[in-house]
């Protein structure tokens, strides 16, 4: 079977810095194409970068030719400034991005939502990642996968203390999670960019979302 190409958004974030690692050593692809707002200290020889504004996605997106979509891109509130800023990073530059590689090519687009997406949601983060879910759904991929980590676990390169705080609470309290619960348990960023990778070569057909605890167990039969 031929290797396949791999596109990267979010690649210096907290999963997308793993997902990144996982590409460039998984034989399953042959190049990786990263869009970056600056430039990635690592170097590879599979690994390409495009340096853009997410404001002008048009032109890269245009010329970069992928099979898989990976799309790990996400703020927050407080560290977007606004709700409106908020609502373009984590809807309008994943949505602009599905529409425009699947119009190049692309087959499969896998995005990181967030526990408790959901369109019809009175709670404005968890309603922003429903609305972006339902908007990729439509473009029409191969495959549209989603996935919706519960607090991520892991070192970021800029520090959120709030969540870091909430991931030590939740981590000695894990005993607790359990039955219905266990979707709330916090999970390693890394486990989350393994599932998404094994999920993308497994080539399923249609909208598919993996809830955390499902996220874990993939990484878990690793």
């Amino acid at each position: 079977m031929p290797k396949k190409k791999a596109l990267l958004l979010g690649g210096s974030g907290l999963i997308g810095g793993h997902c990144l690692d996982y590409l460039l050593n998984d034989g399953y692809y042959s190049q990786v194409e990263a869009l970056v707002r600056r430039p990635l200290s690592l170097k590879h020889p599979k690994l390409v970068q495009h340096q853009a504004s997410f404001d002008q996605l048009k032109d890269p997106l245009t010329t970069i030719q992928a099979n898989d979509v990976y799309c790990c891109l996400g703020t927050t509130i407080k560290k977007a400034g606004s709700k409106s800023a908020f609502r373009e990073v984590d809807f309008t530059y994943p949505t602009e991005i599905a529409k425009l590689s699947l119009a190049n090519g692309a087959e499969q687009f896998l995005l990181v939502s967030a526990i408790g997406a959901n369109p019809n949601s009175s709670i404005f983060y968890n309603r922003v990642k429903g609305e972006v879910e339902q908007a990729i759904a439509q473009c029409g991929f191969q495959g549209f996968y989603i996935f919706r980590p519960s607090l991520l676990l892991g070192k970021r390169q800029e520090r959120r203390p709030s969540e870091e705080f909430g991931g030590k609470v939740f981590q000695f309290f894990s005993f607790g999670f359990k039955g219905p619960l266990k979707k709330y348990k916090p999970i390693e960023s890394k486990a989350v960019a393994f599932a998404m990778i094994e999920i993308a070569k497994e080539q399923r057909y249609g909208k598919q979302i993996y809830e955390s605890q499902h996220i874990q167990s993939i990484y878990d039969q690793s």
